[in-house]
């Protein structure tokens, strides 16, 4: 995960560069508006800083963790994926999601959506998407999201679409993952961050990839064919997994153990909640795998 707060001629363009140099499988950037402790910091877009990552890399896949309807109209978000696609040949993954309350959430000027109007756009969202990366011409009147003969051709490099990896823990969500995704997406459980324990965040994650085998028994799919990804940072775990090799390996291990695919670390920011001795993320990046097999 690299955050895109620097800008592309003074770090941006590098941390890319390092890691296709240092092997990671896919590198992923937030698309918000902004973020949390970096509000009142330098922030970038996501389309742009991926587009400019595409430009400067050749394996690497590329992607969104997450993108979200709090800004979003699926009808301009397909015709950027699509133009994305295509510059990099085929390497985007969409990671998208329902948003949440922060600043996306009301810096067009609106309030706040409830978790229910969240869920209802999501449940919208998403199917319309799918249509609009897959179809030459897509015409609908939905409740929130409306679409006029609207044409994606060529349309993705990558077919029938490029990846979507669905974030969701309740049940509405649990379902687009299961019926639209290719991958699905967790960060643990919110509740544990604060005062759980890592014991605790295995059990919970345990039932929410419980609850995911229930949603694809329903829609008629094996979830074994679903890449399954954790956002690590936001478990009681927080920074620990990267304070060494071993540490995360044991990490990465019991979490493999439970059905995980993918596991994503954010890269060192200094004096932040993602601050890591970046000699020890290199060598994660390097020789973790490895020692996993």
């Amino acid at each position: 995960m690299i955050l895109p707060y620097r800008r592309w001629s003074e770090g941006g363009r590098s941390a890319w560069l390092r890691a296709e140099q240092l092997g990671f499988h896919t590198a992923y950037t937030y698309d918000h508006l902004s973020w949390r402790s970096f509000r009142d910091g330098p922030w970038f877009g996501a389309v742009p800083t991926l587009t400019a990552a595409a430009a400067a890399t050749e394996r690497l896949r590329l992607g969104t963790l997450v993108t979200s309807p709090n800004f979003r109209h699926p009808v301009t978000l397909a015709k950027e994926l699509i133009s994305l696609d295509d510059i990099s040949g085929g390497r985007i993954t969409l990671g998208i999601g329902a948003g949440g309350t922060g600043f996306d959430a009301t810096a067009l000027g609106q309030e706040p959506w409830s978790p229910r109007e969240r869920a209802d756009r999501f449940a919208e969202f998403v199917p319309l998407l799918d249509r609009l990366l897959t179809e030459d011409a897509v015409t609908h009147e939905g409740r929130f999201y409306s679409a006029h003969e609207a044409r994606n051709i060529p349309g993705c490099v990558q077919r029938p679409r490029l990846p979507f990896a669905v974030a969701a823990t309740g049940p509405r969500g649990l379902k687009l993952a299961a019926r639209h995704g290719q991958a699905w997406v967790t960060t643990g459980d919110p509740k544990l961050y604060e005062n759980g324990t890592p014991e605790q965040s295995v059990e919970a994650l345990r039932g929410q990839l419980a609850k995911l085998s229930e949603a694809c028994a329903d829609a008629g799919r094996d979830m074994a064919g679903l890449d399954r990804i954790l956002l690590t940072g936001f478990t009681p775990d927080r920074a620990r997994p990267l304070r060494s090799l071993d540490a995360f390996v044991d990490f990465a291990g019991r979490h493999r153990e439970l059905g995980f695919t993918e596991i994503v670390i954010h890269w060192p920011i200094p004096d932040s909640d993602f601050a890591a001795d970046e000699k020890v993320f290199e060598q994660i990046a390097m020789e973790a795998t490895a020692q996993l097999d």
